[in-house]
């Protein structure tokens, strides 16, 4: 009874390909041809033989613009005497609010890699039973947990591989002032300051830092949270303990307030521009320019600081046309006495008080 239903479901499948409106998955369709129902040697899901997928546990850290390998392997248990035609797809999952985004599908030579990944994202094939994911020129936005699955005809197995790019949270208000930006534009001002919406991970783990803001600002899963470690009475009061504080999910486009940022660390240089004189906004992009780079944005000011210790007393222009600096090392006549990115808001860009921050792509 066993083998002919076996044989029956060989007959359903090999029709499939065949069906008007069967879905295809990313113009890969899983053909059974070649699948070995059972070989009277005891391999195969369907008499006994177990496909085991392993990915590590720890979390893999690295730094924007580096390559990195999410480790993948597959095995038979017990072993097989001969290798097996299988599929393997990664993809990464759905975080705050964040949709799946799909990353590569591979059947044997065969490789696609999708959207953002496109280009970036390879299978490494240095050995049997790998199916361990390249990517390269790593960005602030591939941070995440990514799933590793390998399919075998009908038996599919999977595992979890958890990415993080080392960076630093900044709270971000724009030129117009407090509370300005609902959750489309908080994404575009983070996206302009090199940066993305920071998660309520990334906030925490800020706030572990030491990170302290009273204003309220957009995280990645459309929630409004602000940072505590001195509570005070401007700051919900005395009385409540040291913390993220949350006003909870908010709406996406009517609800305004400011945005949390997360930016990685650097592959180019972030420095203060030597010039004989002072300088406008304008000015300041033009005298970038014609040292070879360009204005710095906050995101990049930021990462200089946290991942290169840039450290100087003197104010200067960035992109969005506000002016900042940043201190490492406090000392007298440079600030407040916590090291961190000073902030001048946004004076008036015809002001000739200023210098500027340049950035210089390696």
């Amino acid at each position: 009874m066993g083998a002919l239903m076996d044989l029956l479901l060989l007959v359903l499948l090999s029709l499939l390909p065949g069906v008007p409106g069967l879905p295809f998955y990313n113009g890969f369709y899983y053909s059974p041809s070649g699948r070995n129902l059972g070989n009277g040697h005891g391999e195969g899901p369907f008499n006994g033989v177990k496909l085991v997928v392993e990915t590590p546990e720890e979390t893999l850290f690295t730094h924007r613009g580096a390559s990195v390998t999410l480790p993948c392997r597959y095995h038979y248990e017990p072993a097989l005497a001969s290798p097996r035609p299988v599929r393997i797809k990664w993809w990464k999952l759905s975080e705050n609010g964040a949709p799946e985004q799909d990353v590569l599908v591979a059947i044997g030579q065969r490789r696609r890699s999708f959207g953002d990944y496109h280009g970036r994202a390879h299978l490494r094939q240095d050995g049997e039973r790998e199916a361990s994911l390249e990517l390269q020129d790593l960005r602030p936005e591939d941070s995440g947990r990514y799933r590793c699955e390998v399919i075998d005809g009908l038996e599919d197995e999977s595992g979890v591989v958890e990415l993080e790019l080392r960076g630093v949270v900044f709270p971000y208000q724009p030129p117009q002032g407090r509370y300005q930006l609902n959750f489309p534009e908080a994404q575009q001002a983070c996206e302009e300051q090199d940066a993305v919406v920071a998660s309520f991970e990334q906030l925490f783990r800020a706030w572990e830092e030491g990170l302290d803001w009273c204003n309220a600002g957009w995280l990645q899963d459309g929630s409004v949270q602000y940072p505590i470690t001195l509570p005070r009475e401007p700051c919900g009061g005395l009385g409540l303990a040291p913390g993220v504080r949350s006003y909870g999910p908010r709406h996406r486009r009517l609800y305004r307030c400011d945005v949390f940022c997360f930016t990685a660390a650097l592959k180019g240089r972030v420095y203060y521009l030597k010039h004989p004189e002072k300088l406008t906004l304008t000015e300041a992009h033009e005298a970038c320019l014609e040292d070879g780079a360009r204005i710095a944005k906050v995101g990049q000011l930021f990462a200089a600081w946290k991942f290169r210790g840039l450290d100087r007393c003197d104010a200067g222009w960035l992109a969005d046309g506000s002016v900042r600096y940043p201190v490492a090392h406090p000392r007298p006549n440079c600030g407040p006495p916590e090291p961190g990115v000073r902030s001048f808001g946004f004076p008036d860009p015809q002001s000739r008080s200023y210098g500027v921050y340049c950035y210089r792509q390696r």
